[in-house]
């Protein structure tokens, strides 16, 4: 393994607090060498594969996220240029944010549905896991839409069939970032689930 070093790529390493012994860990698990043993074994090398994910180059299951992929592309570069943050874009967690029910009181399909609950909570802390989760590079802003829009839609249609409102059971924004209920729905959406308006201008649901 060959780790090129400049002195404008030394500079920023150190302006940015990643050492030389990240980059070489982040590198080996890049090139998918088998770290279990190497963490049993030697506790520094344990404490830096912790730094790696507390500094967000490492997912909790030990993939690179785009900021750790971001900084061996780096590495690897033959030209002076800075570190990207890969920093999400205001604009992109507000059309997720805007989306997440306010509260649990809505109508559809001119039902309305009281309910209790504000659903919307604790937006800073919810900024900062939408972001940590994008900068995982496992789940993309549009997936992340689709998976709730889907969420919401199918709460909707329960409580529509069962005359009992079902949105009630979604839980506040910073749990369902935490619990990562996304996931499953992100799972439907990528098997080809999607929203459609059915001819009577209502919405409704199919897979594909």
């Amino acid at each position: 393994m060959n780790i090129k070093l400049t002195p404008f790529h030394f500079e920023e390493l150190i302006q940015r607090g990643f050492s030389l012994d990240l980059i070489f860990i982040l590198r080996l698990i890049h090139e998918q060498a088998d770290m279990t043993k190497l963490r049993e074994d030697n506790a520094k090398i344990e404490l830096l594969y912790q730094t790696l994910i507390r500094k967000e180059l490492l997912t909790e299951d030990g993939k690179l996220t785009l900021m750790g992929q971001e900084l061996l592309a780096f590495m690897d570069s033959k030209i002076s240029r800075r570190i990207k943050k890969n920093a999400v874009d205001d604009s992109d967690f507000n059309k997720w944010w805007d989306l997440y029910p306010g509260t649990d009181t809505f109508v559809y399909k001119d039902c309305p549905f009281t309910g209790s609950r504000s659903l919307r909570a604790n937006k800073e802390e919810c900024r900062t896991k939408f972001e940590k989760i994008l900068g995982e590079g496992e789940y993309s802003l549009v997936e992340m839409i689709a998976a709730l829009e889907l969420d919401i839609h199918q709460k909707k249609e329960a409580s529509l069939k069962s005359r009992t409102n079902k949105l009630t059971y979604m839980q506040n924004s910073l749990t369902y970032l935490n619990q990562r209920s996304f996931e499953g729905f992100i799972e439907l959406v990528r098997a080809g689930a999607v929203i459609i308006e059915s001819p009577e201008a209502s919405k409704g649901y199919t897979e594909i």
